[in-house]
């Protein structure tokens, strides 16, 4: 009786003591050890699956959902991808098809799975490493836009798969490299 009793996010199955953020709240045991008054944790993250997102399809989409709501970082997201076997479209030269960014940035498109592979089955797809496409593309400054239809997309200077993996350009859905973890998410609720 009198003690406040934590509940933890259900993404957080590690042995060890959970983090301030994992915790969602506290219930307060009354004086007859029934359940009393609660307090909601400001601090607290919400993992992918309390948002709702999908399940993910691959370990690149998994690693990318748990950088954007801070239960992983952007480098195992990226470690992730440098392991992974990508689909591309192809564009009219034979080799990947270059769009262009917002700031006039060369993008390409990667897809890690079928699921979020939107483009059009009348286009050409290439199965291929990523570190092979980001050989291929990272003289021409070109970025990867890795599912950008998902609930956790990633864009990623190509450059970064090529050396060890570092953050430093990063960008999850909605911002900034979130390495270090943030109180909300960066993704996006489909």
């Amino acid at each position: 009786p009198g003690h406040w009793i934590g509940i933890v996010d259900p993404e957080w199955t590690s042995a060890r003591t959970p983090p301030e953020w994992a915790v969602l709240g506290e219930w307060r045991s009354d004086g007859s050890g029934g359940v009393g008054e609660y307090r909601a944790n400001p601090a607290y993250r919400p993992s992918a699956r309390v948002l709702g997102w999908p399940e993910p399809t691959d370990p690149v989409d998994e690693a990318a959902q748990r950088a954007a709501t801070g239960y992983g970082t952007v480098d195992e997201a990226l470690a992730a991808l440098a392991e992974a076997d990508i689909s591309v479209v192809r564009g009219p030269d034979g080799g990947p098809l270059l769009a262009a960014g917002r700031d006039g940035a060369p993008v390409v498109l990667v897809f890690t799975s079928p699921t979020h592979a939107f483009m059009s089955a009348a286009l050409h797809h290439d199965t291929r490493p990523a570190g092979e496409l980001a050989r291929s593309v990272a003289a021409t400054g070109a970025l990867l836009s890795v599912n950008s239809g998902a609930a956790a997309p990633l864009l990623v200077p190509a450059g970064s798969l090529l050396g060890p993996v570092s953050s430093g350009h990063v960008t999850t859905a909605d911002g900034p490299d979130p390495t270090e973890p943030s109180p909300h998410t960066t993704g996006r609720t489909p």
